[in-house]
């Protein structure tokens, strides 16, 4: 499994050349509505199992939770069901918050 970090992530989502890869925010929706990065696909972790068949195995997906366990646990089950280009968001939208977007709200 690749790890991003979100000064990495942040560079990455600003670079124009690369096509951009699908934010997959596996929070709940309350946390969701709380603060996200923007352009986020929002599907539960719970959901994943069901839903996977609506992410596209041929994009870049970046995997994105609170602090990072959960997105992991998503990355991993994705990679196990033949999803090949699979990252983690390292310290999740926590790390987003404090070291790219300072006015997002914390929880």
């Amino acid at each position: 499994m690749q790890h991003i970090t979100a000064p990495q992530l942040a560079e990455r989502l600003l670079d124009d050349s690369q096509p951009r890869p699908l934010l997959l925010d596996v929070r709940e929706n309350w946390e969701f509505e709380t603060c996200h990065i923007a352009g986020s696909t929002q599907i539960p972790m719970h959901l994943i199992p069901i839903r996977a068949g609506e992410i596209d195995d041929g994009q870049e997906i970046i995997c994105i939770c609170h602090h990072g366990a959960r997105s992991m646990q998503v990355a991993a089950f994705l990679e196990r069901n033949g999803f090949e280009n699979v990252t983690n968001l390292t310290g999740g939208i926590h790390a987003w918050a404090l070291q790219v977007d300072p006015a997002m709200p914390k929880y």
